[in-house]
């Protein structure tokens, strides 16, 4: 079924696991910045939910690159791992005060209660997958998360949230300083260990600005890359059909024989009109 999902992009001897370049960065330019200490629980979580689901594309990508095995962690173990991960994040955010309420567009605040620590773990979960998912074309999932981090950074400078500054702008910079060795030709492939870390790092981000919902917006590339991956494999499976040439939908545009770069540069376009929209959305919350 490799014409319907792309699973893996085949060995081009370019090392991978860049994760452990960009990820460490963006932790010392974070811990440079600011004063570590307990009085600073958010931009603790922040780092802990980085270095958590990169530990768990770590290991992902080692079963992959040095012990030969093609899909890593199993599937089910690897959902064993991201969830309980999840938990424990959105078990602390609670207990380091967050507000357990989602704002719903019309509805207004939902209160979840001890339920908010299944929702960020959801949340975890999802958009570590969805970046990892949007790693698939030179420099894609990298430039995005750079301009999705910087989004956030300026939401969380107008929410005045100190900390998420930091940590936002933190990992904006590192993926910066990671682009040109990632750019088309990669001299060094992210890997799980770092689509992962930028999922979660945004999905934190998203719980601690109490913007959630909001996520689905700015990261409006990674939904619609992963809806690409679920709407073909419903359809091939349920009529035999292909709804897209190859999913995620960035190999759908490059197979209909757009240049890698056009097709990376074009979705870097969409994310930041993604991110714009939410910002704005954002501000008129606030207003």
């Amino acid at each position: 079924m490799r014409y319907v999902v792309a699973a893996a992009l085949p060995w081009t001897g370019a090392p991978t696991m860049g994760g452990l370049a960009f990820v460490p960065a963006a932790i010392a330019g974070i811990l440079a910045s600011t004063q570590w200490s307990a009085s600073s629980p958010s931009l603790a979580l922040g780092v802990y939910a980085v270095l958590g689901f990169g530990a768990i594309g770590l290991v992902d990508d080692i079963l992959k690159v040095a012990l030969g095995r093609p899909l890593g962690l199993r599937g089910r173990v690897k959902l064993f791992a991201q969830v309980a991960l999840g938990l424990l994040v959105g078990s602390a955010i609670l207990r380091a005060g967050v507000q357990p309420y989602v704002h719903v567009p019309v509805l207004g605040r939902l209160d979840l209660g001890p339920a908010y620590a299944a929702f960020v773990a959801l949340m975890l979960v999802s958009a570590a997958n969805a970046v990892n998912l949007t790693d698939g074309l030179d420099g894609l999932a990298a430039g995005s998360c750079a301009i999705s981090f910087g989004i956030y950074g300026v939401m969380s400078a107008a929410a005045g949230c100190a900390d998420m500054i930091v940590f936002c702008l933190g990992m904006m910079g590192s993926l910066v300083g990671f682009l040109p060795y990632n750019l088309h030709p990669a001299r060094v492939f992210m890997g799980d260990t770092g689509s992962m870390a930028l999922g979660a790092g945004l999905a934190v981000a998203a719980a601690l600005t109490k913007t959630e919902l909001l996520l689905i917006v700015i990261g409006g590339l990674y939904v619609l890359e992963s809806v690409s991956v679920m709407l073909q494999v419903v359809s091939f499976k349920t009529t035999g059909r292909r709804l897209f040439r190859m999913s995620p939908i960035h190999h759908h545009f490059e197979l209909g024989g757009w240049p890698e770069e056009a097709v990376v540069s074009g979705m870097w376009v969409f994310s930041l009109v993604c991110g714009l929209v939410g910002l704005a959305w954002f501000m008129r919350m606030r207003a």
